[in-house]
């Protein structure tokens, strides 16, 4: 049976190397303090997936205003193991931050994802994603 609950500091080695499956490197210590300013932000949830108290999977999502249209909640990452994949353990965690949205008045869920990952794509459009637009992203460092 899988629990999804609140993500805590606690989880930070756990979605740490969960993150490194889809080619992020991060340290526990800054996943942590990530996990720390996501929770003292009324803008932003994030969960956790268990299994056998095993984190198996973490989703993120986050409140968005833009001046052109109506708030929605993104979602900022998700990813459930490997080895725990085609469980519906992905869309477990979509649900919950689809609740944590409703309860925000919000009504639109969005998500991208690296044109690369097939898969991502495949994986959405089936628990009830559409594609409406594709995307060049650019970033700039302000240090």
């Amino acid at each position: 049976m899988v629990e999804i609950r609140v993500i805590t500091k606690e989880d930070a080695e756990s979605v740490t190397w969960l993150s490194t499956q889809l080619g992020y490197e991060n340290d526990i210590k800054q996943t942590s303090a990530r996990i720390k300013h996501i929770n003292n932000s009324n803008d932003n949830c994030a969960f956790v997936a268990l299994v056998d108290d095993k984190v198996v999977g973490w989703i993120h999502g986050f409140y968005t205003l833009r001046i052109e249209s109506d708030p929605f909640v993104e979602i900022g990452g998700l990813i459930v193991d490997e080895t725990y994949r085609n469980l519906k353990i992905g869309k477990q965690l979509i649900e919950r931050v689809k609740l944590w949205a409703e309860q925000h008045q919000v009504k639109k869920l969005k998500v991208r994802c690296n044109t690369k990952r097939i898969e991502s794509h495949q994986f959405y459009e089936r628990v009830g994603f559409k594609e409406n637009k594709r995307q060049i992203a650019f970033e700039i460092d302000l240090d």
